[in-house]
């Protein structure tokens, strides 16, 4: 059988503006050498530098076939000591230019901006605190679009800003959970291009009780005075039943003075979701701000519906397919960094049309099948799927 073809120079060109942080002397192993075998190996299952070196073992003759390796695959202490060291800032500066050479932000997509905290990535010995990343997150594409990590003593609110600043966000719409809803941060946002839909709640306070007293006495009057535009979907599945009313304004009297104040404000939003489930009833009312127009409610209801997706698709994953709270690396930067890769990674397995598999299991793919690994890697005609031999489900009834 004919060997797969080997990645390109394109895995690493967007990767080789990165300063080497090692003592030229000490050097036994070139650092696109080492990103290349980090990169194949978290994308095959890989999920601690120990494993990393023994992915490293096993794959030895295949990649040698494209890398140098001169003293052969680095142990796990030495990847440790690298990603420790890498500066991770200049390591999302590639992460990012890389994800806009490969993938293309539609008009209208939604980047949902939302943190996760690595939890077990707290250090009791030196009272280091738990990592906590904020990331932006394509929710049509199902990308990983950049991350910052919250400074120590801080938190999402002086993330955000600077994770603003790094995006490409022209006519997207972001979507922010109240935390995020400060007036610096809608600023920075329509600077970029963008449009915004952000929650409300108690850490603005008198916006958030104005726009609950406003949606109320609308509500009471049927918005007879109040040209608004409604929608609601509904969902069910595995017993629960709910429906979701979404209503939206451009009337802003009730606010003028906040205009002014916030950028870019055209409408407020209301969202009402009545869950029922195992018989129970349950009924939550959420209020936004919006730059987004005031007579299109599908829009509306679409920008808050896939904020959530972030939870799903993107936290979700991780914990589950790639045990990220489980994750015990700790030193400097090495948390931060490992958080990149499993984004990386993320996002070429999520980019993968030939199998309909979860990520979980497109990774062991990845590691069974060195042909699936280079196709997930870029490399144009290095997979061909066999056809599924897997019957189809019975049908229901």
């Amino acid at each position: 059988m004919d060997k797969p073809p080997a990645p390109t120079a394109s895995l690493t060109q967007h990767f080789s503006s990165l300063e080497d942080p090692r003592v030229e002397r000490t050097k036994k192993h070139a650092l696109s050498d080492m990103l290349v075998i980090a990169v194949c190996g978290f994308i095959c299952g890989v999920d601690s530098w120990v494993e990393l070196e023994e992915f490293g073992e096993a794959k030895r003759e295949w990649l040698e076939s494209f890398l140098t390796l001169p003293n052969g695959i680095p142990s796990h202490d030495t990847f440790g000591r690298l990603f420790a060291a890498l500066d991770p800032e200049a390591f999302s500066r590639c992460f990012m230019a890389w994800v806009r050479a490969v993938s293309e932000v539609t008009e209208g997509e939604v980047v949902a901006i939302d943190g996760k905290t690595l939890r077990r990535s707290f250090d009791r010995a030196s009272s280091k605190a738990a990592i906590h990343m904020v990331s932006a997150w394509a929710s049509k594409n199902g990308l990983v679009l950049g991350q910052v990590k919250t400074e120590e003593k801080s938190n999402e609110i002086t993330a955000i800003p600077r994770l603003l600043e790094l995006l490409h966000l022209e006519d997207c719409i972001v979507t922010i959970d109240a935390i995020g809803c400060q007036k610096e941060v809608v600023a920075r946002i329509v600077e970029k291009g963008a449009d915004y839909v952000i929650s409300l709640k108690g850490n603005q306070e008198v916006l958030h009780q104005q726009t609950r007293a406003f949606f109320e006495e609308a509500r009471e009057e049927r918005f007879e005075t109040v040209p608004h535009a409604y929608t609601e979907t509904v969902d069910k599945e595995h017993g629960r039943f709910e429906t979701r009313r979404y209503w939206v304004t451009a009337q802003l009297d009730y606010f003028r003075h906040k205009r002014e104040e916030w950028v870019g404000l055209t409408s407020v939003g209301m969202v009402e979701a009545e869950r029922t489930v195992d018989g129970e009833t349950s009924k939550e009312v959420r209020y936004f701000i919006s730059s987004l127009p005031g007579d299109d409610a599908q829009k509306f209801a679409l920008a808050v519906r896939r904020h959530w997706t972030v939870e799903n698709n993107l936290h979700w994953v991780l914990d589950v397919a790639f045990g990220e709270d489980d994750s015990r690396v700790r030193k400097d930067n090495a948390p931060e960094n490992m958080a990149m890769l499993r984004h990386l990674a993320l996002n070429l397995l999520k980019a993968d049309t030939t199998t309909k598999v979860g990520v979980q299991t497109r990774r062991k793919k990845a590691g069974w099948d060195e042909r699936y690994l280079v196709h997930l890697l870029g490399v144009k005609g290095a997979y061909t799927p066999r056809p599924s031999k897997r019957k189809p489900a019975p049908p229901r009834g």
